[in-house]
């Protein structure tokens, strides 16, 4: 070994430093693509493996033959092999970058840590005093970091003297502060993009003021971990967050207003696409006892309570949820170059850009018609309702087309720049639960779109559906006001379900063995659940106000309500001798109730001194058997009445009415 190195010491220095720092570098490099390879889970196994061995094998061969080139005195071969080595260390060096570069930027997806921020908001016209007669609410779930744990971090922080009150919403915390109960209360920093969308609230942005702010960056709460396997069928939960921001603000409350559920096969290359319109009267899974309401309000509990919930309405596993900012969507589909999105002809709209600007040179104008779209256009076109003829039922078909649209863009990029803007679009606009290896193992089913497509051009076979139901305003009681509601046939939903199920080999479709055609129809599309059904609707309990007590018994006999009285006289609060006698001035159920949620219901009605009346008398028999001895009990009672006054069929349904169509 002695004389081995007294030989290489007697080389030329020069080429001995050649030798020495090819080698180091290339050992370095060759280290940095094995762990950068090593993370490539599951991807090219073999060809991993074999890219690993065959640089390791070079690595050996340069560190021995070139050494004995060294000490044969072969210099000029140590110069051409090193150069090559080094053009190789270069390839290595790149790589591991490049692979680096992508495992960062899909590792930021999933936020680990999130800026939580809460405000005490007060109406614009109040004061802050800080003092016990401030009475502030706070929501009443130890769990809840902005509307709860922040708030006391803040109330701490600032040393308020507050008086703190207790809710289970915030749209009840809302209400009070809005008539005066509350002088101010603690809300998540999202709260403008959260309830603008309630009509109670659409001037909240103006109407409060933020008097304290308090951020703090925190674990994620909302992450929920997921069983489900990218290599199996699976289920992905779209929430859209709708925000100005250039970034997504990962809160946990959010508007909610976009739901989409997306079952996808890897082994056939089907996916069904169901967008749950906004307004869908569903059991929300956080309130108490499963409260109905509208299943974008499920969205201010946080992603749990909304995935809950859409578990329970599809009655299909959630695997995973991907929130995403729709100002991202901008970027996104700038990132592919636009995507092609055949419009339905009837549409012809503008609409504000992801900025929000009305100006004329910011519009967003859409037309009917096959066309390239713009990042700014498909914004405009998925986040559009408003004006069109179904609402809310036709924009979710419209982001359908956006989601298909980019779905099948993916596929020409060729550009490994393009690829990395795609990933920085993604990963500064999407929170998920799915980890950096499962993402890593979408590349397969990518592999599989691309080289095994056989659907017309399209990467993936889109099965859509469509909600039927029909309209239905009413009372809500956790949003605490008459609202609109879509009330869903569970006929139209059963046909969804089974199209998800079927997707996700869970039940087996039905073979259809005969049908009919003829040449001269033209072929559409069939959209699963897309049909109109005869169902008993719901109905839902009116105003009795101003009407006369006869005919509040009668309508609610007919719907089998119990009737209580409550006879408001001369010297009672709300006497009016104006009115006349048996007339309704205020009830308990609240108009909008659901009739079928309604069992009794209580009426003050005024009465009249010396008003004629007839009495009616109930009869009420009682048989009883003691010691083989019967004996029968008679109790009659009598209640006062007046000549009934009505003006309509005390049997009318009230359905439908002008808060009702069919959707």
């Amino acid at each position: 070994m002695k004389k081995l190195w007294k030989k290489f010491n007697k080389t030329k220095l020069s080429i001995r430093l050649v030798y020495l720092f090819v080698l180091l570098i290339f050992t370095s490099c060759y280290i940095a693509i094995f762990r950068s390879l090593l993370l490539l889970n599951n991807i090219e196994t073999e060809l991993r493996i074999i890219a690993i061995c065959v640089l390791g094998i070079i690595l050996l061969l340069y560190m021995f033959f070139d050494l004995l080139l060294l000490l044969s005195k072969k210099h000029k071969s140590v110069i051409i092999s090193s150069f090559f080595v080094m053009i190789l260390a270069s390839i290595c060096l790149i790589g591991s970058l490049a692979i680096n570069r992508v495992y960062r930027l899909l590792d930021g997806i999933s936020k680990d840590t999130i800026i939580y921020t809460t405000n005490l908001i007060m109406m614009k016209d109040t004061t802050f005093d800080n003092s016990s007669d401030f009475i502030v609410g706070m929501i009443n779930n130890e769990t809840d970091v902005e509307g709860n744990v922040l708030a006391y971090e803040l109330i701490k922080k600032e040393n308020l003297k507050v008086t703190v009150q207790k809710f289970d919403t915030y749209f009840e915390m809302l209400e009070k502060l809005y008539d005066g109960s509350l002088n101010g209360l603690f809300i998540t920093s999202n709260y403008v993009v959260t309830y603008e969308g309630y009509e109670a609230y659409e001037n909240i942005g103006e109407d409060v003021k933020v008097a304290y702010e308090y951020s703090k960056e925190m674990k994620n709460q909302d992450y929920i971990e997921s069983s489900g396997s990218v290599e199996e069928p699976f289920t992905v939960l779209l929430m859209g967050v709708d925000s100005t921001s250039d970034r997504l603000n990962a809160n946990a409350a959010f508007n909610g207003d976009t739901l989409m559920i997306i079952s996808f096969n890897p082994h056939t290359l089907n996916a069904t696409v169901f967008s749950i319109p906004r307004d869908t009267y569903v059991p929300i899974a956080c309130l108490k006892n499963g409260e109905s309401s509208k299943i974008n309000s499920s969205a201010a509990y946080g992603t749990q309570c909304v995935i809950n919930t859409v578990q329970n309405l599809v009655d299909v596993k959630i695997d995973y949820y991907v929130k995403i900012n729709f100002k991202g969507v901008v970027d996104l589909v700038e990132a592919l170059g636009g995507v092609d999105v055949d419009v339905p002809e009837n549409i012809d709209f503008c609409e504000q850009n992801s900025k929000r600007s009305f100006k004329k040179e910011d519009l967003q104008c859409i037309k009917g018609g096959f066309q390239h779209m713009n990042g700014e256009q498909a914004l405009a076109f998925a986040r559009h309702r408003k004006t069109l003829p179904a609402g809310d039922f036709q924009r979710v078909q419209h982001q359908q087309l956006v989601v298909e649209g980019i779905a099948n863009a993916a596929k020409k990029l060729s550009k490994i720049n393009d690829f990395y803007a795609v990933l920085d679009a993604i990963s500064l606009n999407m929170d998920t639960n799915m980890s950096t290896n499962e993402m890593l193992n979408l590349y397969n089913v990518g592999k599989s779109m691309i080289f095994n497509n056989s659907n017309d051009g399209n990467l993936i076979n889109i099965q859509k559906t469509y909600l039927t139901g029909y309209d239905l305003t009413m009372y809500v009681n956790n949003l605490r006001s008459r609202v609109y509601t879509f009330q869903y046939y569970e006929q139209s939903l059963e046909e969804i379900k089974d199209a998800l199920k079927i997707t996700l080999e869970k039940k087996s479709p039905t073979i259809i063995k005969t049908f009919n055609f003829s040449v001269n129809d033209e072929y559409k599309v069939p959209v699963i659940g897309k049909k109109y059904y005869t169902v008993q609707r719901n109905e839902t309990i009116p105003s009795f106000v101003d009407k006369n007590l006869s005919y509040v018994k009668e309508w609610c006999k007919a719907r089998n309500i119990e009737v209580q009285v409550t006879y408001i006289g001369p010297g009672s609060s709300g006497y009016d001798q104006a009115l006349l006698n048996d007339t309704v001035i205020s009830q308990s159920v609240k108009r909008g109730k659901l009739v079928k949620d309604t069992s009794s219901i209580n009426v003050s009605v005024i009465k009249q001194p010396n008003t004629t009346t007839e009495p009616t008398t109930t009869t009420k028999t009682t048989t009883a058997t003691t010691s083989g001895t019967t004996s029968t009990t008679t109790e009659t009672t009598s209640e006062p009445t007046t000549e009934e006054v009505t003006t309509t069929d005390p049997l009318e349904p009230l359905l439908p009415s002008e808060d009702e169509t069919v959707n």
